[in-house]
């Protein structure tokens, strides 16, 4: 499956914005999805998750409240929906897909978007 992650852009603390990953190749119904997020200078960490029934998701602490998961079969796409947007959130967005849950580390994954940068100004 190949993934291409998009919908970053530079928006103000306080703002939200969808980023979207988008599968082709196969359909992405069979696997989970993860996104993860890169900072520069520091390592890759993961921000949510959802299992490939959608059924069950996984927040990190400094995300949960304010980011929303989702998963669109029928458009073979996950977004992540940011609210309420914190300098802190700054970093490249990187979607990831496994057929397995919950989610593991960052390494464990074959397939991988591109990433999409997420700015965020204070």
């Amino acid at each position: 499956v190949q993934l291409q992650a998009s919908g970053g852009r530079l928006v103000q603390a306080g703002g939200s914005l969808r980023v979207s990953c988008a599968a082709s190749g196969r359909t992405l119904s069979i696997y989970s999805v993860t996104w993860f997020r890169q900072a520069p200078g520091k390592e890759r960490e993961i921000v949510a998750a959802i299992q490939w029934s959608g059924y069950s998701t996984y927040y990190a602490d400094s995300v949960k409240g304010r980011f929303t998961i989702s998963r669109d079969d029928a458009k073979n796409t996950v977004y992540l929906q940011m609210s309420s947007l914190k300098p802190e959130d700054t970093a490249v967005y990187y979607c990831a897909a496994d057929p397995t849950w919950p989610p593991r580390v960052y390494n464990d994954y074959d397939y991988w978007g591109q990433g999409t940068q997420v700015t965020v100004s204070s």
